[in-house]
């Protein structure tokens, strides 16, 4: 009970008084979980993963589960170069896998709460996500668009957690994502295939310390304002474990 008091003073301290039709998400008391699917349209056996993400928030929720697809760079050379993939994701990936001592990386592999999942298509997924979601959340997070200037989305974003002693490991990470995007594939493994994707980082950036930070992150060329969004989430340095998840899709044509 002490704990989910602190926890809503802590959200009580990043609540701010918004203009009517402002684009702003607050995380709740309970636990959002965060997903992490490692992915590239070079490997044959991503499609059927990405179909699964792309479902997830329309299926549970963004109050409930915050989906990222994070294309890797590391399939480019078998004779298709994925243009969502960027080194950066391919190198979290590996550090996360480090944590975990695992011998290697794989596509397409999901990551809940920072930890190798592979039940994702299975009905354990179901389960172990309502165990999070009933959790009281150890972070409270804030998210808002303030605007879009060419090719990048302007936001402000705040986090605290509710344990103090918490504060030291706790980092924040937020990435810019893009829905409704495809792809079709002229070589490599899927070949003549057209791909589609939601819930497609574009820029990631942290770790950040706590506290209130103004953005901003790219966006695609040409990018579509009406399907991108914001995510954010805040995580153990130590131990990887996500704390607590939020994600905002634009509110602007």
């Amino acid at each position: 009970m002490a704990m989910r008091s602190l926890l809503a003073l802590v959200l009580a301290s990043l609540t701010t008084s918004a203009l009517a039709g402002a684009c702003i998400a607050r995380s709740g008391l309970q636990t959002t979980a965060l997903v992490e699917l490692y992915t590239s349209e070079g490997c044959s056996s991503c499609p059927p993963a990405d179909r699964w993400l792309s479902a997830l928030g329309a299926r549970h929720g963004l109050e409930r589960v915050v989906p990222l697809a994070l294309h890797v760079d590391y399939w480019d050379y078998i004779g298709w170069k994925d243009p969502y993939a960027k080194r950066e994701f391919s190198q979290r990936q590996r550090r996360l896998s480090q944590l975990q001592r695992a011998a290697l990386v794989y596509t397409p592999q999901v990551l809940l709460q920072g930890r190798d999942f592979a039940a994702w298509g299975s009905a354990e997924f179901d389960r172990l996500l309502a165990r999070i979601n009933a959790q009281p959340a150890r972070a409270a997070l804030e998210l808002e668009i303030v605007g879009f200037a060419a090719d990048a989305m302007r936001l402000r974003v705040r986090a605290g957690v509710a344990d103090p002693a918490a504060a030291s490991r706790a980092v924040l990470y937020v990435a810019s994502f893009e829905n409704r995007l495809e792809s079709r594939v002229a070589g490599g493994e899927n070949q003549g295939r057209l791909l589609h994707h939601d819930h497609v980082a574009l820029e990631w950036q942290g770790p950040f310390g706590l506290g209130e930070r103004e953005l901003a992150l790219r966006l695609l060329p040409k990018g579509k304002p009406d399907a991108s969004g914001v995510s954010a989430f805040v995580q153990d340095r130590g131990s990887a474990e996500v704390l607590q998840a939020l994600a905002l899709p634009s509110c602007f044509p």
